[in-house]
């Protein structure tokens, strides 16, 4: 047998830890890759529009904020928002407030 006609990644075999199983390296990644797609969560607005890491969003009512003391005002700008996974929450930064975590149904995307 001649090696330079062998395909080294054809025998490549990887252990799946999910399943138990020994599988090809490219069917676990195709696996791997569609799952993830799965674990996709879609985080919508008020409004229904679909939000995605830095979108900016308005407040669409005013929001105190606990352990601030302060009170967002409607129509309030939010810069480059982060999905967490949840679906109803996103991390924000805001000037003053630290660690802000807004609700989803109170924003609309701009």
């Amino acid at each position: 047998m001649n090696t330079s006609d062998h395909d080294p990644s054809a025998d490549d075999y990887v252990y799946d830890e999910d399943s138990g199983e020994w599988m090809p390296a490219s069917e676990l990644a195709a696996k791997q890759a569609a799952s993830a797609d799965a674990d996709q969560v879609e985080v919508r607005d008020a409004v229904g529009n679909l939000l995605a890491d830095g979108d900016q969003v308005t407040l669409i009512k005013d929001l105190d904020v606990k352990g601030a003391g302060k009170t967002l005002k409607q129509g309030t700008v939010i810069k480059s928002i982060r999905l967490t996974g949840d679906a109803q929450e996103i991390d924000c930064k805001y000037p003053g407030i630290k660690g802000l975590v807004l609700r989803a149904e109170f924003v609309r995307k701009r």
